[in-house]
């Protein structure tokens, strides 16, 4: 099984649903984009990793990496592992200087945990090439987007107001070059998905 290097590239707050961020991992050689819908709480606690920032009292990742140290367990990667029916899933690999083992985990929490260690992130082709997202060269693509824009205002336009599972193909494709060249990834993410179930 081939691992495919991960990095975050962005977290961003949803603009359609309250409490929920899109966290944005990118394959570290090459273009595909991953990305996942996570929680305030797993959001926060990422960002606060990122940002280095040390809160008052630990939070529960804290806490967890101040545990597994106690006991003599040190993490050594993080694999988003499998995407079944819209559900991601994901090990955390650890050691205790003896034996291997791995815990399941929400992509999320792993992730935020991963970041406290300062471990990679992983993921397998089979999950990557499901849900990921490939951005290409927009400058190389910008005519043509032109183009298609003025040929389609009126049909994308109708279709953005329409739900996903009563819009075309075609128009789901269309919404999801614009929701990248927004950078809108949650809506891209949510696009993406009505497309593999058409699949």
């Amino acid at each position: 099984m081939k691992k495919i290097q991960l990095e975050i590239l962005g977290l961003s707050s949803s603009q359609s649903q309250t409490g929920s961020f899109a966290l944005v991992l990118g394959e570290r050689d090459g273009n595909r984009r991953l990305p996942i819908i996570i929680g305030m709480f797993e959001a926060q606690s990422i960002a606060i990793q990122i940002e280095k920032i040390n809160p008052n009292r630990p939070l529960t990742h804290d806490l967890f990496k101040t545990f597994a140290e106690q006991m003599s367990v040190n993490i050594t990667e993080i694999l988003i592992s499998d995407l079944k029916e819209g559900v991601f899933y994901s090990k955390i690999m650890c050691t205790d200087g003896e034996k291997e083992f791995e815990l399941d985990a929400r992509p999320s929490d792993a992730i935020a945990i991963g970041l406290r260690f300062g471990v990679p992130i992983y993921t397998v082709e089979s999950v990557l090439s499901e849900a990921g997202i490939i951005l290409s060269d927009l400058e190389e693509e910008e005519d043509e987007n032109e183009e298609m824009a003025v040929k389609s205002t009126s049909s994308a336009s109708s279709s953005t107001k329409e739900p996903l599972n009563q819009t075309s193909v075609d128009d789901l494709n269309k919404m999801l070059n614009e929701a990248l060249e927004k950078e809108d990834y949650e809506r891209a993410a949510k696009i993406r998905d009505e497309l593999n179930k058409r699949n």
